[in-house]
């Protein structure tokens, strides 16, 4: 599993784990009555480089999850979420910063439809395949 595992105090046995910080993008439909919807994932393994954000974008899923919603608007959010951590310079000036600065713009409290749950840690050989299982796991269910 590429997330949870345990360490080796031997250092030639750790060769390779990444260690990574990573949290769920939700959508609060009803933001008074705090239930929210899993819609990504973001992952960052400062030493890897590593900065990404799996989300879901497809308003016709959207609107099957939360059909209480502008799917169209959200999924424009949404797909605007990406772009800041990607670093796509027409996303606006916060996507310009550094990853660090970039995964603490999308996972800082707000309170707004969309918010991000409490960051975790992790570790992988692989923090793209982590992103992969943490996707599978908290957004596809």
């Amino acid at each position: 599993m590429g997330y949870g595992g345990i360490v080796s105090a031997r250092p030639d046995e750790n060769a390779g784990w990444v260690a990574y910080d990573f949290a769920v993008l939700r959508v609060l439909q009803h933001p008074h009555l705090g239930s929210a919807v899993p819609v990504g994932v973001v992952v960052h393994a400062r030493t890897a480089g590593f900065l990404r954000l799996a989300v879901l974008t497809d308003a016709d899923e959207l609107a099957r999850r939360m059909p209480d919603v502008d799917s169209l608007l959200l999924a424009r959010y949404l797909r605007a979420c990406a772009a800041i951590c990607a670093g796509d310079a027409e996303a606006g000036p916060v996507a310009m910063a550094p990853p660090s600065e970039r995964f603490h713009w999308i996972t800082a409290p707000r309170s707004d439809v969309i918010q991000c749950g409490p960051v975790h840690e992790g570790l992988s050989e692989d923090p793209e395949r982590a992103l992969d299982e943490l996707y599978a796991q908290y957004v596809r269910g």
